[in-house]
């Protein structure tokens, strides 16, 4: 799926980060050129979403951060499909931009370091 800059901007990062109680530029700017670097240089067959996801660090933030934080894992969980997502909550990162959308933000808080390291090596795979 190819999105504009708008459409990603307009329709999935600020609606989705209004949401959650968190817009403001940086934000919506930060997670817009994270999605873009990694549309057009991630490894997605690693990362197949929209950010630079796996399953281990989706797993990492639900259960060391989101499940202690009752309010912000109720916003975050409202995005995610209500039957599917118990089952196997890793496919809403490749087919829920919002979901993934929220996720990447809330990686971001949390654990900073692994996402701005991710977002180098793409950086770095630029020619």
């Amino acid at each position: 799926m190819n999105l504009t800059l708008d459409e990603l901007r307009d329709v999935i990062v600020r609606p989705t980060l209004q949401q959650l109680n968190c817009h403001n530029c940086a934000s919506e700017n930060l997670l817009v050129a994270l999605a873009l670097r990694h549309q057009r240089h991630g490894d997605h067959e690693k990362y197949p979403g929209l950010y630079p996801i796996d399953a281990a660090l989706h797993l990492r933030l639900w259960d060391h951060c989101l499940a202690f934080e009752p309010d912000l894992a109720s916003r975050i969980r409202g995005l995610a499909s209500q039957r599917e997502f118990l089952n196997n909550p890793h496919p809403e990162l490749m087919i829920n931009l919002r979901y993934a959308t929220a996720i990447a933000w809330a990686a971001f808080l949390v654990f900073p370091t692994q996402l701005k390291q991710r977002h180098k090596e793409l950086s770095s795979a630029q020619v």
